[in-house]
């Protein structure tokens, strides 16, 4: 049996505290409220945070403190570590499901057993939890995909899909922001930037935050991103 919130060092730098073992909300907004806590008031010798799923990596400096130091208040922290103190901000990002921007909304259909239509309500219905960052620059992972088009990946990746597409598998969501490769599927583009590098804030979303998609039509894209 496993037991959270259960601290592993990795490496000769860096500590991973994790607090589950799936995808879940409440234990994602666990590592929430810890990346926070220590953002606030970071222990000596920290120098990053990467929040995921259901862990946060710890990174330090070896040369100004050491595991012996950090474990036990890392513990401390972790076994405090409320879902209640993961506060989130609910973001609208609008999506265009119309042909060509769709180019699997057929197949997801088909193979879900229901109409275009209703895949694209069930799109719109479900409020999307900003797991991680991940696969490339501000590929943020959003889980909480409605159960009736919870597919799996796509057995062949398809190329040079188009940055600003929006892709589905399993019970996740991606808005690409790159031209990529991907073995998701492919059920419409936004013309919404997620990825800002120019800006002090690159990415639009915190770890923690909420999405939900809201329908547009072809002429809110940017022709320039078509």
């Amino acid at each position: 049996m496993n037991h959270f919130p259960r601290l592993r060092c990795v490496g000769d730098s860096a500590i991973l505290v994790e607090f589950g073992d799936m995808i879940d909300p409440t234990i994602n907004a666990r590592v929430v409220a810890l990346d926070r806590g220590l953002t606030q008031a970071p222990l000596p010798g920290i120098v990053s945070l990467t929040p995921a799923y259901a862990s946060l990596m710890v990174e330090y400096d070896p040369l100004a403190t050491e595991p012996a130091r950090l474990l036990p208040a890392l513990e401390r922290l972790a076994k405090n570590a409320s879902p209640l103190q993961a506060r989130s901000r609910l973001f609208e990002v609008p999506v265009c499901y119309d042909p060509p921007f769709a180019p699997d909304l057929e197949k997801v259909a088909k193979a879900s057993g229901i109409s275009p239509e209703t895949v694209i309500n069930a799109h719109l219905g479900s409020t999307l939890r900003v797991y991680m960052y991940g696969f490339a620059p501000g590929y943020a992972y959003l889980g909480g995909l409605a159960p009736e088009i919870r597919l799996p990946r796509r057995t062949t990746p398809v190329r040079d899909v188009p940055a600003g597409s929006v892709i589905i598998a399993g019970q996740q969501c991606i808005v690409t922001t790159f031209l990529m490769a991907t073995g998701w599927w492919i059920i419409g583009r936004s013309p919404a930037k997620l990825f800002r590098p120019e800006q002090e804030e690159p990415v639009l979303f915190s770890v923690g935050d909420e999405v939900r998609f809201v329908r547009v039509g072809p002429n809110a894209l940017d022709p320039s991103r078509v």
